[in-house]
């Protein structure tokens, strides 16, 4: 018996994939349903399944800039991740107007579903949070920095909503329906052991840049070494200004130093004017640096097989960022990584950016390894 089990299939025909892992559940039911879903997807109609299929079940989810099922990456689905009652018991969270985002009202809200849970029981030793943000509301910085307090030492991971390429609105799921400028956090007690983990790639490169001009609140980056940002930038990476592509920042990524470690501030796109748009954090004054790419397959195998000494995962819940697939199509990598991710029981989605903690990264793979219950943690 699976304590996660999963379904997954065109997003078109959403209520299959539902009603399939409600087979798989059976009479144990769910705990908590997580949906990945497709920018293509009819959102309330999706909704309105899940409510109907998994009554009375906290339900969170997400628009996404791609899923990853049971066979690796795929577009243009829904994938449905139920967590088996009886070994899990969650709560969630919903956070609305986050351009307004009070740290007092997350504190709150927070402690108020902490204390829902009532006494700690024998055998429920593992707690995780899991939180979806509006991958353009360019809050999660303020949201995770809100939740820092209240959680205390509960590790947290989670994903910024998608939308494809297309950057126009993207929708987190919560309470029986999608929402934009919305958080939504799951907080999750368990019987199975969980690791919260996250790794990338990278090495951070001689090359620095300074950040000169810039608009934090647009998180828009007008110039680098008090040059045109976008001219500048492809500059110091030998590429032409004219050419910069999300294939050029997924290969040439910038990282800057924050607590002892490197973190990825990564580019979304060039404006019509040659300035830069990030997805997240960025100001004048930092000190960033180029950082070079490893050969991602093997690094994912590496990674991922980790997490798999003294005994593998069951599942593993991922929030990868959408610059690294745009970096495996680069090297036509596409099968030889959907099979890695097949290989090691990952599902999730395609992100504009991760949650860990206490910060907001990109270009990572981040994610929650559950392992079954009754053994210890490796």
């Amino acid at each position: 018996m699976r304590a996660v089990c999963t379904a997954s299939g065109p997003v078109e025909d959403h209520r299959a994939a539902l009603l399939a892992l409600s087979r798989q559940l059976g009479e144990d039911g769910c705990a908590l349903l997580v949906l990945f879903v497709s920018p293509a997807g009819d959102r309330d109609a999706i909704a309105a399944a899940a409510s109907e299929i998994f009554p009375g079940t906290p339900t969170v989810g997400c628009t996404t800039a791609g899923e990853i099922a049971g066979t690796g990456y795929v577009e243009g689905e829904i994938v449905a991740v139920g967590f088996r009652a009886g070994l899990f018991e969650a709560r969630t969270c919903l956070l609305t107007g986050l351009r307004e985002l009070e740290a007092g009202r997350v504190t709150d809200a927070v402690a108020a579903v902490r204390s829902s849970f009532g006494p700690e029981a024998p055998g429920w030793d593992w707690t995780f949070a899991f939180l979806l943000v509006d991958g353009l509301s360019r809050r999660e910085d303020a949201v995770v920095a809100a939740l820092r307090g209240a959680l205390g030492d509960v590790p947290l991971f989670g994903g910024s909503a998608g939308d494809g390429f297309d950057f126009r609105r993207t929708f987190v799921l919560a309470d029986e329906a999608f929402r934009e400028d919305a958080a939504v956090l799951a907080l999750v007690r368990s019987r199975c052991p969980v690791r919260v983990f996250k790794f990338d790639n990278l090495e951070p490169s001689a090359v620095k840049m300074v950040v000169t001009d810039a608009d934090p609140e647009a998180r828009v980056v007008r110039e680098i070494n008090a040059e045109p940002a976008a001219r500048e930038y492809a500059r110091l990476v030998g590429k032409d200004p004219d050419q910069l592509s999300p294939f050029i920042f997924a290969a040439h990524p910038i990282v800057v130093r924050v607590g002892g470690q490197h973190h990825v501030r990564a580019i979304q796109k060039v404006e019509p004017n040659g300035d830069l748009t990030f997805f997240s954090a960025i100001d004048e004054g930092l000190v960033l640096t180029v950082a070079q790419a490893r050969p991602i397959a093997a690094h994912l195998e590496a990674a991922l097989g980790e997490l798999s000494r003294g005994g593998p995962p069951e599942t593993i819940v991922a929030c990868d960022c959408i610059l690294r697939r745009v970096a495996v199509e680069q090297v036509q990598g596409m099968r030889e990584v959907s099979a890695i991710l097949a290989a090691h029981n990952v599902v999730g989605f395609s992100t504009y950016g991760e949650q860990f903690h206490s910060v907001h990264v990109n270009q990572t793979f981040t994610g929650l390894a559950i392992y079954p219950a009754g053994e210890a943690l490796p």
